[in-house]
């Protein structure tokens, strides 16, 4: 299967398992689970992990998947996949017990370490975001597909920096990264993958995350964002690791609309 054919698939897939989270989210009853990581898990996010792995298993069958809701598998396996699907059925879930709407579906294909396909999936909206590598970020809403940019600005002096925050984050916390938080303007949103989306479409200049997350939570993310002309690093500005750590949390990290502006500058040193 060629690569834009495969990337149609996953889009497919997505949106399928978008389908199913929607139903379950409109009728309102579903069960939840605190897990182990003291995170919760409803019913909903296992219904869409099932519908996804199956799919991309029988899409894909010597390709392995690695899923936030079945992610318990040790480095030593993992160190032999060189590449691999790295899903999260339901980014989101504080947001979609909420009540909010603010969730989606995340596909990526991580080859060689680096995420080359990501799909994001928005199921209260049916929009989509996806990118693979060398082609372009992509929007698609209402079935009208336009391509992506971020914005690129060449210093802040008279804009001010437009930063994606969860609504479950402190917002103090964010702003005590910037070394002048008075040219800060805070955009909530829910859901790690939408507000990156955010930037990749030029609605926001920046999304920082202090605090765990997982590797499913950045991926697709990642490739979008790059294909976007934007970044993802940690808050040191230095890259992301997929696969590569017995752990799979990430570090805390930043998404850049336009890497040529002075980060090391506009945050404080670390």
């Amino acid at each position: 299967m060629n690569p834009e054919a495969l990337l149609d698939q996953v889009v497919s897939i997505a949106a399928s398992a978008g389908q199913v989270i929607r139903e379950i989210y409109q009728q309102g009853s579903f069960e939840r689970e605190i897990k182990a990581d003291d995170t919760p898990v409803t019913s909903a996010d296992m219904a869409s992990h099932e519908l996804i792995v199956s799919k991309l298993q029988a899409l894909t069958p010597d390709i392995p998947v690695l899923s936030e809701e079945d992610a318990d598998i040790p480095l030593a396996e993992r160190q032999q996949w060189s590449r691999y699907w790295l899903v999260d059925p339901l980014d989101g879930t504080g947001e979609f017990i909420a009540g909010s709407g603010d969730f989606s579906v995340i596909i990526a294909l991580v080859d060689n370490h680096r995420p080359v396909m990501g799909v994001v999936y928005v199921p209260m909206t049916e929009v989509c975001y996806f990118a693979m590598a060398g082609h372009g970020a992509f929007k698609k809403a209402q079935g009208a597909v336009k391509q992506i940019h971020s914005k690129q600005l060449h210093n802040i002096n008279n804009h001010p920096l437009r930063i994606a925050v969860s609504r479950r984050q402190d917002p103090q916390k964010v702003l005590g990264l910037f070394h002048d938080a008075s040219q800060c303007e805070l955009v909530v949103l829910g859901g790690a993958a939408l507000k990156s989306c955010l930037v990749a479409e030029g609605q926001a200049d920046c999304y920082v995350r202090v605090g765990p997350t997982g590797e499913w939570d950045t991926g697709a993310a990642q490739i979008i964002i790059e294909e976007a002309g934007g970044e993802l690093c940690d808050i040191t500005l230095q890259p992301l690791s997929y696969n590569r750590r017995e752990t799979l949390i990430n570090p805390d990290f930043i998404v850049m609309g336009a890497p040529a502006l002075p980060w090391q500058q506009i945050l404080n040193a670390r």
